[in-house]
C-alpha cells in the first residue's frame, strides 16, 4: 500500500497524501486522522466497490473524528482505469492471450458489491477483446474461484486465468492463487500507475463535490 500511496504522491506532487487502515493493519484510520492538523479531509477508499466498509465503517470513522471535516468519495470501482490495471498485470504474468479470465475478488453479502465486480467484468471483457470475464471470491460470494473456473470449461474455454482484483497481497490474494493453480494468476494492482491515477481521480470527484457544497 505505501508504493501506491508513493505513485500517487509521485503524480500530484504536493498533495498531502496519508493511510489510514479500517482494520488488522497499522495505523488505523482513526489514527491517522487525529494526527493531521483540523481541517478539511478527502478520504478515498482503496475499496472496489460498495459494501459495508464504505457504507458504515468509513462513514462512522469520518464522524467520530473531532476537527476534521471529513468528505467520502466513492469506491475505487468499477471503472475502466481498473480494467486497463488488470490487463495489465495478467499480460506481465504471462496470460497473453487468454480465452477466459477469473476475476478474483473478495466477495461481500451485499449485492451492490457483487453488482460492482460484474460491471468492473464486464469493464475487463471489453478490455480484453470480449473474452469472458466472471467474477470468483475468496469468500462471503459465490461462486468461488473452481466453481467460476468450472464455469469458463463450461463455455468451453480451454486457456482460463486468473486476475488478482485485490491492491495488495495478503490473505485473500493468496487463497485465490492457490484456487487457481495451476493456471497463470496475475500479480495484485499495488502500485500500477492506472491505480493511481483512479485515486487522484476519486479524490477531485469528491474535492469538487465538497466546492460546490460550499
Amino acid at each position: 500500500m505505501t508504493a501506491l500511496l508513493d505513485v500517487v504522491r509521485a503524480q500530484r506532487p504536493g498533495l498531502r497524501v496519508r493511510l489510514g487502515h479500517l482494520e488488522l493493519d497499522e495505523p488505523l484510520l482513526g489514527d491517522t486522522l487525529a494526527a493531521l492538523p483540523p481541517g478539511e479531509v478527502v478520504l478515498v477508499p482503496l475499496l472496489f466497490g460498495r459494501g459495508y466498509h464504505t457504507r458504515h465503517d468509513i462513514p462512522a470513522v469520518a464522524r467520530a473524528a473531532r476537527g476534521h471535516h471529513c468528505h467520502l468519495a466513492a469506491p475505487l470501482g468499477p471503472d475502466p482505469l481498473l480494467a486497463e490495471a488488470l490487463a495489465d498485470r495478467l499480460a506481465a504474468a504471462g496470460a497473453r492471450d487468454p480465452d477466459g479470465v477469473v476475476l478474483a475478488a473478495t466477495g461481500s453479502r451485499d449485492p451492490r458489491s457483487a453488482a460492482d465486480a460484474e460491471a468492473t467484468a464486464r469493464l475487463l471483457s471489453a478490455r480484453l477483446g470480449g473474452v469472458p470475464v466472471l467474477p470468483g471470491y475468496a469468500g462471503a460470494a459465490e461462486p468461488g474461484i473452481p466453481g467460476a473456473l468450472d464455469r469458463l470449461a463450461a463455455l468451453g474455454c480451454r486457456r482460463p486465468a486468473v486476475a488478482s482484483y485485490f491492491t495488495a497481497p495478503g490473505h485473500f490474494a493468496t487463497r485465490c492463487a492457490r484456487a487457481a493453480a495451476p493456471h497463470p494468476v496475475s500479480a495484485p494492482l499495488g502500485d500500477h500507475p492506472a491505480l493511481a491515477r483512479l485515486v487522484l481521480h476519486r479524490y477531485d470527484q469528491a474535492h469538487s463535490r465538497a466546492l460546490a457544497r460550499g
